[in-house]
């Protein structure tokens, strides 16, 4: 029996005067007609406007029939990715973080071509955590929510974080050396963290509960003190006021890190 959901398809645009493809979509019931009078300034309108000036018209196929909107969604993404220079399609479609950004066959990348990532972290120095005691006993900590704690317990063994403190820039490179667990239950040499700190300290506050500090176990390589940070003005470095965010595309910025901390990314993949 047919799938009363599955009745998207993907269609593609083709150029009559040299049977080049130029513009991939997905839809339902007449929304593969829709572009023929397009009065916008894309290069998908120019395209067919010019067509359409020599008494033509566009070749328009439907290449997958029978979808679901996410299945008609992801062959889209495909197509546009592996043709994407050769079309006038704007929108990069759905699933892009799925696939690997254009022009980078010559690079290795992080969760493409091997397993571990390479990822900013907020450090987020306020009431519940302070960098300095991230860099003593080798830790990264986020919580007081879950959507802040949750990011960081995504991270797994062996990828590569580069800490970032806020009005100051970037203050160490590591690798995980153990996912993250409450404060209650991280050990620093044998020892519980609890032994080595107050536990009045407010990074073990909420320990109990969903709003608890998560810790994750860091390998510093190097670290510096705040002041020590390494950051340099109107250079395009990345930022963000997210928790984690992975640092594949940002070339500039690990350049720099690379130069600064004295280290060489493709010598930490695993």
């Amino acid at each position: 029996m047919k799938n009363v959901n599955s009745k998207y398809y993907v269609y593609v645009y083709i150029d009559p005067r040299n049977f080049e493809d130029f513009y991939y979509g997905k839809g339902k019931g007449d929304r593969k007609y829709a572009h023929l009078n397009d009065e916008g300034d894309t290069e998908k309108a120019k395209r067919i406007k010019a067509i359409q000036k020599e008494g033509l018209d566009p070749i328009i196929k439907v290449i997958a029939k029978d979808l679901t909107e996410q299945e008609a969604f992801l062959v889209e993404k495909t197509l546009i990715w592996k043709l994407g220079k050769n079309l006038t399609n704007v929108s990069p479609g759905h699933f892009g973080d799925k696939f690997r950004p254009h022009d980078t066959l010559h690079r290795s990348l992080s969760e493409f071509d091997f397993h571990n990532g390479i990822y900013y972290v907020n450090v987020g120095e306020g009431d519940h955590r302070k960098w300095e005691d991230c860099r003593k006993y080798g830790f990264l900590s986020a919580g007081q929510g879950v959507q802040w704690s949750d990011p960081l317990r995504e991270l797994k063994k062996g990828d590569v974080v580069v800490a970032y403190l806020k009005r100051y820039g970037y203050v160490g490179v590591g690798t995980v050396d153990q996912e993250a667990v409450r404060p209650t239950q991280f050990s620093v040499g044998g020892k519980l963290l609890e032994e080595y700190m107050d536990a009045n300290d407010p990074l073990f506050k909420n320990s109990s509960n969903e709003k608890s500090e998560y810790l994750v176990k860091i390998k510093w390589m190097k670290s510096v003190a705040k002041d020590d940070a390494y950051w340099e003005k109107n250079a395009g470095l990345f930022t963000a006021q997210r928790v984690k965010v992975s640092l594949q595309n940002q070339k500039d910025t690990m350049t720099f890190l690379e130069e600064k901390f004295e280290i060489d990314f493709n010598n930490l993949k695993k």
